[in-house]
């Protein structure tokens, strides 16, 4: 019986150490623009894999002039941390980012990849009420563009 208990206890101790480890999601909100002219929001959810402990994003933006968001699938260099691939739902553009700091740079190309242009990004800051916002937003992007 003692064993059986001494098992619950280490076993509950490990389940407590490994949820304490894990991280809450951050929501980062960026704003600038294409081509030094186009003004666009990206906004980023990371997350800790559950099954890894990578990190996991769900992203998406939009060009300002537009009230449509494009969802963006997001794969980060492993032996780079700070570089990103950010691809178009649909595939229909591709962005390559550097970051750094609060800042990413980079390039958006366009599927023939005959259009490179330059991206520049800024972080911005965010209420509690717009993080809710993006997060319904984004529920729908997914939603629309994922639903059978």
């Amino acid at each position: 019986m003692k064993k059986v208990i001494l098992f619950f206890i280490i076993c509950f101790s490990f389940i407590n150490h490994s949820n304490a480890q894990s991280q809450a999601p951050v929501s980062n909100l960026y704003k600038g623009t294409i081509d030094g002219k186009t003004p666009i929001t990206l906004y980023i959810k990371t997350e800790e894999n559950p099954c890894t402990a990578d990190l996991m994003f769900t992203s998406m933006y939009r060009y300002n002039k537009s009230n449509n968001w494009i969802q963006l699938d997001i794969t980060q260099n492993r032996k780079k941390e700070n570089e990103f691939v950010l691809v178009e739902h649909s595939f229909s553009g591709v962005l390559i980012l550097k970051k750094t700091g609060n800042t990413f740079t980079g390039l958006w190309i366009s599927p023939d990849a005959q259009k490179q242009l330059k991206v520049d990004l800024k972080e911005a800051s965010m209420t509690k009420k717009e993080i809710e916002n993006f997060e319904k937003t984004m529920e729908k992007v997914n939603y629309e563009n994922n639903d059978c």
